[in-house]
């Protein structure tokens, strides 16, 4: 049977870690530091991660903007004839450049300081943003040229096509198809914690998709690899957008701590039902008291 608590007893059950023999290079600042082992509660952003977070977002707000004056631009010049082809088409891909530009800004920025899921429309619009604004830095543009009367047919086919193939470009990279949450960065660092012998501490490479429990594992000890990365569960997502565990080095703590994965997924699923309905009742507390 599994054993009910994760600390000392199962300490003495533990095999040891594999080290790498590579070169292991500890990621400082970010959201939280991997010297902290406590299981955690809900995840909190460091005052570090809120900072670059905040710049990043207005960054990617200044790009939005300079990419709506160069649509503004554009259809300034649909009303100058005739009219500039060379221009407007330039204009265009300006446009389409800075709306990549600030959709790719403020994706990392939510990488580093989440939304919370609690709202799913402020979730959705936060989380898929650039998706608004490439929406926004296009479509009057592309009215505007099939309904301008300076362009012939021709014109409007080909200005209009180029539009609307970069409105497709700019709204697909402004999609974040797997964006972060405040509750999908605290359930995912609770379930290496618990695994982990409470440490939030976790390995990968500069190419690598996954992070790890291990800096032996063998799937990022080959030639290949010259650096592994040492840090939190966060900053692999903040630095390298990882989301997933190593399959193989999450069987092994499993069986060297003899510990049940959906067992886990149901503790980590518990507490985190527990800790949402403590802030609710809190706020609810706090909501009378004024």
């Amino acid at each position: 049977m599994r054993p009910k608590e994760h600390g000392n007893k199962l300490k003495s059950k533990k095999m040891a870690k594999k080290k790498s023999d590579k070169k292991v290079t500890r990621v400082e600042g970010g959201s939280s530091q991997p010297e902290e082992q406590k299981s955690s509660g809900t995840f909190r952003p460091t005052e570090e991660s809120k900072g670059k977070a905040k710049q990043l977002r207005l960054f990617a707000i200044l790009s939005w903007i300079l990419a709506l004056g160069a649509q503004g631009g554009a259809i300034y010049l649909l009303f100058q004839p005739p009219v500039n082809m060379t221009w407007l088409i330039v204009l265009i891909v300006v446009d389409l450049i800075l709306a990549i530009v600030g959709a790719q800004l403020w994706k990392k920025s939510n990488r580093l300081d989440p939304p919370s899921e609690k709202n799913s429309f402020l979730f959705f619009m936060q989380s898929q943003l650039g998706l608004v604004a490439a929406i926004i830095a296009f479509l009057p543009l592309i009215i505007f040229i099939f309904t301008s009367k300076n362009l012939d047919k021709k014109q409007k086919g080909i200005v209009g096509g180029i539009a609307v193939v970069a409105l497709l470009i700019a709204g697909i990279a402004g999609v974040d198809f797997n964006p972060p949450s405040v509750e999908q960065y605290t359930e995912q660092t609770k379930y290496v914690e618990k695994i982990n012998n409470n440490q939030n501490l976790v390995y990968w490479t500069k190419s690598g998709t996954v992070y790890h429990l291990e800096s032996g594992c063998s799937y990022i000890n080959t030639d290949r690899t010259d650096e592994i990365f040492e840090g939190t569960v966060a900053q692999a997502r903040e630095l390298k957008n990882i989301t997933n565990l190593c399959s193989l080095c999450e069987r092994r703590a499993l069986k060297n701590n003899n510990l049940d994965k959906s067992e886990i997924e149901q503790e980590v699923e518990a507490e985190m039902e527990s800790e949402a309905q403590g802030e609710n009742n809190t706020t609810k507390t706090d909501s009378t008291q004024n």
